[in-house]
């Protein structure tokens, strides 16, 4: 008989994989840069509706197997999450740059095309996705940069232990680094075209923005934005908060 943690490994044996970086959304675990502006409970709540909309865009592909990476403890939680449309698999070590090094060690058996992918840019057009697909046939890695000096995909067809080792996830260097580490390792790197994630409170006004004019790119997300923009004119006019 076999445990849970094998039947989710299982490969889909599909050439391309997507494979979401998340975390269960607990207080202080998830979008910790919006605290300032929103209140705990409103951060995962937000968090919950950004990652749904993210697992509805990676679905929105065809002939993708879709994945979420996550530390071990919030396995189960991200699997009620995903409704068993999406394989939850758990990462070895701690941390966003040893999760990224589970993913590939993972994924990337029989050189299949994988990407790893944040869950807060649920509104990124799902041709991004696809068109990172086709750099990755042509070059090692791909990778697709934020504006502040981060990346919000990276992807790979095999395995290379060392690639974010040591990376400064979740600085303004992350990019840099990053591509360091690919030269040195003397890798080929396409670029994905430059998006943003969330990460504070600017973000959510240029988000909702967005949102506003498309709503259907990421629904439950405008939805709670819709929300919270009301909530904001009311804590102006001092009828109200979020």
């Amino acid at each position: 008989m076999q445990s849970s943690r094998e039947t989710v490994v299982q490969s889909s044996g599909k050439d391309r994989v997507l494979v979401i970086m998340a975390k269960a959304p607990k207080p202080g675990a998830v979008k910790t840069r919006l605290t300032p502006s929103l209140s705990p409970e409103a951060v995962i709540d937000f968090y919950c509706c950004l990652l749904d909309d993210t697992l509805t865009l990676a679905r929105s592909l065809s002939d993708v197997e879709v994945a979420i990476m996550c530390p071990e403890s919030d396995v189960s939680e991200l699997a009620q999450m995903a409704g068993g449309e999406a394989r939850v698999v758990a990462q070895k070590g701690e941390g966003l740059a040893a999760g990224l090094t589970s993913v590939f060690a993972q994924f990337t058996e029989s050189q299949r095309r994988t990407i790893a992918f944040n869950s807060d840019s649920p509104h990124l057009p799902g041709f991004v996705l696809e068109d990172a697909f086709e750099t990755l046939a042509e070059h090692d890695v791909v990778v697709g940069p934020t504006h502040d000096g981060g990346y919000y995909l990276v992807g790979a067809k095999a395995s290379h232990p060392t690639l974010f080792a040591h990376d400064g996830m979740g600085t303004s260097s992350a990019l840099e680094r990053l591509l360091s580490r690919t030269q040195a390792l003397e890798l080929s790197v396409g670029l994905a075209a430059p998006f943003y994630d969330i990460d504070v409170a600017d973000d959510l006004t240029r988000l909702a923005r967005e949102l506003r004019l498309a709503p259907t790119m990421a629904p439950r997300t405008a939805r709670w934005l819709e929300h919270w923009e009301l909530a904001a004119a009311h804590r102006r006019t001092g009828t109200g908060n979020l």
